[in-house]
């Protein structure tokens, strides 16, 4: 147990380590870390996206972002499970807090998020995004895609999102068809993981249905996942819906039938092989939230993204 601080989101002297907030007080920065516009030297960056003026039913995903950095301080100061480290030991994470978006104009929304988006992996950091609507991997695959090239996408969701639109649209259900449609993103090297309703078309990407990933194994689900993506470079976009509404009811867009969070944590845990350049979690909505069960679950896996980087990181050295 490291010594007792508080406030470390601002206090601390390093940016490496963990914290010693108590879980229950202290500010909170996502896993407490530095808040700072300093990227220089990050190995990842938290940024928050709390927009949701996009979706098609219950909004209150602008306040996703808050909500996951509130749940994140269970995180204790012990070795973070499944990892058995400190994540924080050698990688370099800061909490870069949130993008400025002007309310009263929408049409700017995704413009605005690319050119952030864009600053930021400049600094050749990794990128974690805290949705915020699923509309918000639009802008953020762009920024991703002009840095890496075409890139293999994995999307945990309930939902294809492939519906048509006219390119203009601010709507969460169209983003996937306008990667595909724009060159963005590689059909034959895309995966969606949890789907559980119809869309008009699939583009070539592979689903795995929900009922079929409640058969399978998560090491099947996980080994399917990097071998469909073949070693490319790839964004991992998690939509809290994917799971279960007994395990995420806080969310816009619920589907009965889903996985349990156990089970799709189980599937990142083992995406270690996964050339992974950039992820986020969206739709979280902590206005449907129980307890801070969708909230929590967020959070962890925003922690797995880390984790993964963590060990990367180490295997490098």
């Amino acid at each position: 147990m490291p010594a007792s601080t508080i406030d470390h989101a601002f206090t601390a002297r390093s940016m490496t380590g963990s914290a010693g907030d108590p879980t229950y007080a202290g500010a909170l920065s996502f896993m407490r870390r530095r808040y700072t516009k300093n990227v220089k030297g990050a190995d990842a960056i938290v940024w928050g996206i709390p927009f949701d003026a996009a979706v098609t039913n219950r909004p209150g995903a602008r306040f996703g972002p808050q909500a996951i950095r509130r749940a994140a301080a269970i995180f204790d100061n012990d070795p973070q499970y499944p990892f058995h480290r400190d994540l924080f030991a050698d990688l370099v994470v800061v909490d870069y807090g949130d993008c400025l978006l002007d309310t009263g104009n929408h049409q700017k929304t995704p413009g605005k998020i690319e050119r952030d988006a864009a600053k930021l992996l400049k600094s050749g950091a990794f990128l974690v995004s805290l949705g915020g609507d699923h509309f918000v991997t639009w802008p953020l695959l762009k920024a991703h895609a002009a840095r890496h090239g075409k890139l293999a996408l994995v999307q945990f969701d309930a939902h294809q999102d492939t519906w048509f639109d006219d390119g203009k649209r601010i709507d969460h259900g169209s983003f996937v068809a306008r990667a595909v449609r724009d060159g963005v993103i590689d059909p034959e090297r895309s995966i969606q993981v949890g789907i559980r309703t119809h869309a008009p078309d699939d583009f070539g990407i592979r689903i795995l249905h929900g009922y079929a990933v409640e058969e399978m194994k998560a090491a099947d689900i996980a080994k399917a996942i990097v071998a469909r993506t073949g070693g490319a470079k790839t964004y991992v976009t998690f939509d809290i819906d994917c799971l279960d509404p007994a395990f995420a009811p806080g969310t816009g867009t619920p589907v009965a039938g889903g996985p349990s969070s156990a089970k799709i944590l189980s599937v990142l845990r083992q995406l270690g092989d996964l050339d992974m350049v950039g992820a986020d979690i969206v739709e979280v909505a902590p206005a449907y939230d129980h307890a801070d069960i969708t909230a929590i679950a967020g959070a962890t896996v925003a922690q797995h993204y880390l984790g993964l980087l963590a060990e990367k990181k180490a295997r490098l050295r």
